[in-house]
């Protein structure tokens, strides 16, 4: 990993913007500023495809809404889009409380693959479109949801542009993560 640099003209996307404390997501409570600073001194690596960064920052100020489930653990969901004009996806969560994050990763999709699909919502180099925190060190795998939709295309979706036994892989990887995990939501 090395320190980012020249990534000066950052969008915060809408999808990030739903990240609240009231959302099933992680949240922060740093401001605008700070989280762009944390960027530019993170540590980056390639994402799942071209176009993707994975940039780890400081974790305080951070919150995971990652729970780890037990048996008999009751589940809520919705059926509801992820932001106006998209097609409805199941979104799936169980009630508990967000948790300090020890490990953040801020997730930037170039101009170039957002404008590909019609999703850039700017002309800035690159959109932040997720905040991932969660209470272990290392990074956790996308969720079995998000990679679906991404491979198969679904609306709003990025197009993973995996062969079969990699996609099946990282599929693998992702439900044995997930298998036991969800977000939370108060």
């Amino acid at each position: 990993m090395k320190p980012v640099t020249g990534l000066n003209n950052i969008h915060f996307h809408s999808l990030v913007r739903r990240q609240t404390v009231e959302s099933h997501f992680s949240h922060w409570t740093v401001d605008d500023q700070e989280f762009l600073d944390r960027i530019q001194k993170g540590a980056v690596t390639t994402g799942y495809r071209e176009g993707v960064l994975i940039v780890s920052v400081k974790s305080e100020g951070f919150f995971s809404s990652i729970i780890k489930l037990k048996e008999g653990d009751s589940l809520c969901g919705e059926f509801t889009a992820r932001r106006e004009g998209e097609e409805p996806r199941i979104q799936m969560y169980a009630e508990g409380h967000k948790i300090p994050a020890k490990a953040v990763d801020i997730i930037l999709y170039s101009h170039a693959l957002l404008a590909s699909s019609g999703d850039n919502e700017s002309d800035a180099d690159y959109e932040i479109v997720s905040v991932n925190a969660r209470d272990t060190e290392g990074m956790h795998p996308i969720t079995v949801n998000t990679l679906l939709a991404n491979h198969f295309g679904a609306d709003g979706g990025t197009d993973t542009k995996m062969p079969p036994e990699i996609f099946e892989a990282a599929l693998k990887k992702s439900y044995n993560y997930w298998k036991d995990k969800v977000l939370c939501k108060e």
